[in-house]
């Protein structure tokens, strides 16, 4: 990965191809695993007896992928360098049930996931993706991109106060999206057309995990293009600058004292409490399977744990020029400045003063800025996987990311200079 320059937009075009090729998690894991199978690495399977010799391996298990590269020579205690994120995002998902409708319209009944801005999913023409399980056990991913699904917002003429007293939408009446006409509801149409959609005989899906999102692609925004629309950034930004990173690394043919570790874990925004999620044991249990796979012990476990680090990288806020009051009045990130160091003392974040020093050594061996982020006393902070890390596994942990406006919106808004930034970051963090 080259020197950071502000006029090398390769990282960020790659990123918007990646943000438009992954609407779920579960396209987000397969886009990167077929990015680090190009760079040498192969998947393991969690059933399988694993071996101890070098080289990039990688674990898909749903919308999670957990990738690390083993250096020539690595000792069972060798400590792991680890980028964290996580590939899930608000959205509006599919109901078991999902044929519904009334007075003549055709809908698709949805159930909120996360903490979505309800009203960015409005008047928006959106797809449908996700992952079909199959009689024969098998999944099969489906992505229909292009306009299939609306949510129609409520006329002014019919809501003359919106304007003034603002909109109010009801999570359950509001938020159906139509998708065709017709006096009957047909139990099994939505299924019957993904099946067409994904080249399957009729009554092959079995069961679905689905999920809208936004068809307008992501845009270089602004008069000097210096920013980036687009959905998904909260967190794919970070997933996509992670694989860029653990790439590189693997490529470079560099001495390594650490093992470097992508774990990007799926349903941040409702917890983490999966079997993909940072709260469940996939991470501990990959990483005590690399080091009893070269022949280590409990006590080469946890020498290895004890000296790892972790960059929880998520996306943070950056100052927004209509509401800067709702800001920190001395921190005050602002887009295109490099990542931002997040910090919060209640453990919302699991940043410290040496997780801050480390991150800065890091900053320093790329040659990039970084802020810092603390939220304003008088509002709540949000969290990130960064304490369930740190807490679940005993690993340090450091809460990092890019500053954007629009969180969780249907489509975010970051600098067009920063992925990059953010990319050269972890290059450095990852090799030391």
């Amino acid at each position: 990965m080259s020197a950071p320059s502000r006029f090398d937009r390769g990282h960020t075009d790659d990123l918007m191809t990646f943000l438009s090729a992954s609407p779920t998690p579960y396209h987000a894991v397969a886009n990167a695993a077929e990015r680090l199978e190009k760079a040498g690495f192969r998947q393991v399977a969690e059933t399988d007896a694993w071996d101890g010799t070098s080289g990039g391996r990688y674990v898909l298990r749903g919308g999670a992928i957990i990738a690390w590269y083993v250096p020539e020579g690595a000792a069972a205690h060798t400590p792991f360098r680890i980028v964290g994120a996580h590939t899930d995002s608000p959205n509006l998902r599919v109901k078991p049930r999902p044929d519904t409708g009334a007075h003549g319209w055709r809908q698709v009944a949805v159930e909120i996931y996360g903490g979505p801005l309800m009203n960015s999913w409005l008047d928006r023409d959106l797809g449908l993706a996700g992952r079909l399980s199959l009689r024969d056990g098998s999944t099969r991913l489906v992505n229909v991109d292009r306009p299939l699904l609306r949510v129609p917002q409520l006329a002014i003429h019919m809501d003359r106060n919106v304007t003034a007293d603002g909109l109010k939408l009801d999570k359950q009446r509001h938020l159906q999206p139509v998708w065709g006409l017709g006096d009957t509801v047909r139990d099994g149409d939505l299924i019957a057309f993904l099946e067409d959609e994904a080249g399957l005989a009729r009554g092959e899906v079995t069961g679905w995990d689905l999920m809208t999102h936004s068809v307008e692609p992501p845009a270089y925004l602004g008069r000097d293009r210096e920013l980036v629309a687009g959905p998904r950034m909260d967190n794919l930004l970070s997933v996509h600058a992670g694989t860029a990173a653990l790439a590189a690394v693997a490529a470079s043919g560099a001495s390594l004292p650490y093992i470097p570790v992508l774990a990007a874990f799926d349903h941040e925004e409702t917890g983490s409490q999966s079997d993909t999620g940072a709260d469940g044991p996939l991470l501990g249990t990959v990483l005590e399977r690399s080091v009893f796979a070269r022949g280590g012990s409990y006590e080469d476990r946890a020498r290895a744990f004890a000296g790892t680090v972790c960059l929880s990288s998520d996306t943070g806020h950056a100052v927004h020029p209509n509401y800067a009051e709702r800001h920190d009045p001395t921190h005050h990130p602002r887009v295109n400045g490099g990542p931002i160091l997040k910090v919060n003392v209640n453990n919302r974040y699991a940043t410290d003063g040496s997780g801050r020093a480390v991150f800065a050594a890091a900053c320093e061996k790329a040659d990039i800025p970084f802020q810092t982020f603390v939220s304003n006393n008088s509002m709540p902070c949000g969290t990130t996987i960064g304490p369930i890390t740190a807490a679940r596994h005993g690993i340090s942990t450091v809460d990092i990311g890019v500053a954007i406006l629009s969180m969780h919106s249907a489509r975010e808004l970051c600098g067009a200079d920063d992925p990059h930034l953010l990319a050269n970051a972890l290059v450095a963090f990852l090799q030391p």
